[in-house]
């Protein structure tokens, strides 16, 4: 278990996220095999039956249907792994009949909600500096460098359509400012070369011009930062002193305050900035083929989860254009 999940961080170049998730189902199937047969899993001797009455087991914690099939789909790449590996000769787990996960569009926020966000950090920070005086006596004076950064992070999201870690990930070369450019490190650490509108460079600059010096090539966008003087936060320095990147947690905290500003939802999350993005192109008239390959995913059918988006375009342009609509 030990080595596959170093293989899984390490030469698939999954995120904390997965290996954790990951790590949480094996333990859990674990556990399973010794209350049920008394001895840890002996991986190559299980059968198919053994999974059947596992999954059996989590049906009646009353877990949901993605929990149980993201249990059954690290043990599959773990059965993988072991069958590359010559440790079984085939996986007991392969083709097993799963229950079916629940279709849910993807939440999303209008143009109108999407400006309204955008705005929200300098409006932040207007207002910051307006009360500076009472702030400064308390000792946290604005950071106005924080607030740049999160509009440029803000237009950076809706202007890629990134995955959060993918955001964390960017570094100032991946920039490419003459073509409008950024190389992305996806899921498996796949690469990627997206579009990036100007209103996310301008923000970009803008936050850098804000900095002691502009970023290397190789220092993250996005910078972390303490309350002096805009610098990056001692506590997040590497052993070479350069600037760290920011952290999806306190971007999400960030972007909560955002959402309350705007009077949206909260609960909110960055992802859904990206299914905004996704759906903001495809009502615009984008194919699914280019939306899939913007959003960096592997297979059309994770993409297909929006075609609800281009049946209600078609609709509309039906009802439009033909005379017996």
């Amino acid at each position: 278990m030990e080595s596959f999940l170093q293989h899984l961080a390490h030469e698939r170049g999954a995120s904390p996220h997965t290996c954790r998730n990951y790590r949480h189902a094996l333990e859990t199937f674990a556990r399973w095999c010794r209350s049920e047969q008394g001895q840890p899993p002996d991986w190559p001797r299980l059968e198919r039956d053994d999974f059947r009455s596992f999954l059996r087991y989590l049906a009646r914690q009353n877990l949901g249907r993605i929990t149980i099939r993201l249990t059954f789909s690290a043990l599959r790449s773990f059965y993988r792994f072991l069958v590359r590996r010559g440790h079984v000769a085939a996986s007991p787990v392969h083709d097993l009949h799963l229950p079916q996960p629940p279709r849910r569009l993807p939440r999303h926020l209008s143009v109108e909600q999407l400006l309204q966000l955008l705005r929200a950090p300098l409006q932040a920070l207007e207002t910051a500096e307006r009360d500076e005086p009472s702030v400064a006596r308390r000792g946290r004076p604005p950071l106005r460098e924080a607030f740049y950064r999160d509009y440029a992070i803000l237009e950076t999201l809706y202007s890629c359509g990134l995955r959060i870690s993918e955001l964390c990930q960017l570094r100032a070369g991946d920039l490419h400012w003459q073509e409008a450019l950024v190389r992305v490190r996806g899921k498996g650490r796949k690469e990627r070369l997206v579009p990036i509108g100007r209103p996310a460079l301008e923000a970009i600059r803008a936050y850098w011009s804000l900095l002691p010096q502009p970023p290397a090539p190789d220092h993250p966008v996005f910078q972390s930062h303490s309350p002096r003087a805009g610098r990056p936060s001692a506590k997040r320095k590497s052993g070479d002193g350069s600037p760290q990147p920011i952290t999806p947690g306190l971007l999400q905290r960030r972007l909560k305050q955002y959402l309350v500003r705007a009077g949206l939802d909260p609960d909110i999350t960055p992802h859904q900035l990206r299914h905004s993005y996704a759906t903001h192109l495809l009502e615009a008239g984008a194919d699914l083929r280019s939306v899939q390959e913007l959003l960096g995913h592997a297979h059309l059918v994770t993409t297909q989860v929006y075609t609800h988006v281009t049946t209600e375009r078609l609709k509309r342009v039906y009802d439009a254009a033909h005379p017996r609509a």
